[in-house]
């Protein structure tokens, strides 16, 4: 019976051979619902009368779908410029947990201003989810390049998504289309129960998911913040607390 490959050293193996591996890892179930998602977006894209070359740049440089719906929706509306940026600003908040949670797994021995800042780029729900999954294998060293691989390879499947939703528009049915939009969310909650360990996960997921009702009503479309932030913080704090309400209850 063969022993599994172990992981080679970060010595063993250059930048470009674990950005490729990076990237190879990108082709995974979560990378596939992302190219199935894009697809729907590409159609929107397409019934909207929006440039796909402006498109497939929302994708580069925003690489935040939900941001991206604004902005095409707004910008195909009419609506102010400034408002539009706010907006799409504001959607964008709900990612800066994700990149501080992830951004001590991402970097190298030696962290470097313009690493960290390309890496948090490419941090988006799949990344955040698939990160904690991947990243504890690799070595330190190699993790900068690795995370580059992974949000390359998974930006390019999403442009690819993109362009071929876009001119496949006229095969797809229209409500088809629009519920590939919902997969990613779907996908982020299978990926959410499969990386979680500790009863706190657990009891994060739980709390997230009963706020995240109560949070859709509150404006600026914060919705999926609020509620991650809240459930995250209050199992935190509970899992802090029933320590110290155990230990005190005894004699």
């Amino acid at each position: 019976m063969h022993s599994p490959p172990s992981i080679p050293e970060a010595g063993e193996a250059g930048t470009p051979v674990w950005f490729l591996r990076g990237a190879v890892a990108s082709l995974s179930a979560p990378g596939f619902v992302l190219l199935a998602t894009f697809l729907g977006f590409g159609g929107l894209l397409h019934d909207l009368g929006f440039p796909i070359v402006a498109g497939l740049l929302s994708t580069v440089l925003v690489w935040a779908l939900p941001a991206q719906v604004i902005l095409v929706g707004g910008l195909a509306s009419g609506s102010s410029l400034p408002a539009l940026a706010i907006a799409v600003c504001l959607s964008g908040v709900r990612l800066l947990p994700m990149v501080v949670s992830l951004m001590p797994l991402m970097r190298g021995r030696r962290p470097r201003l313009w690493q960290e800042l390309l890496c948090a780029h490419f941090v988006a729900v799949t990344l955040w989810a698939e990160g904690f999954r991947l990243l504890p294998k690799v070595p330190t060293a190699a993790r900068p390049a690795f995370s580059v691989g992974v949000g390359a390879g998974l930006m390019t499947t999403s442009v690819i998504g993109t362009a071929a939703g876009f001119y496949l528009t006229n095969v797809l049915p229209a409500p088809l289309a629009v519920a590939l939009l919902l997969l990613t969310p779907i996908s982020f909650t299978i990926l959410l129960v499969r990386n979680a360990k500790a009863r706190v996960d657990w009891l994060a997921i739980v709390l997230g998911a009963a706020i995240s009702p109560f949070a859709s009503y509150l404006p600026g479309g914060l919705d999926l913040f609020w509620a991650g932030v809240g459930g995250g913080t209050l199992a935190f704090l509970i899992a802090r607390l029933l320590p110290k309400r155990r230990t005190g209850a005894r004699p």
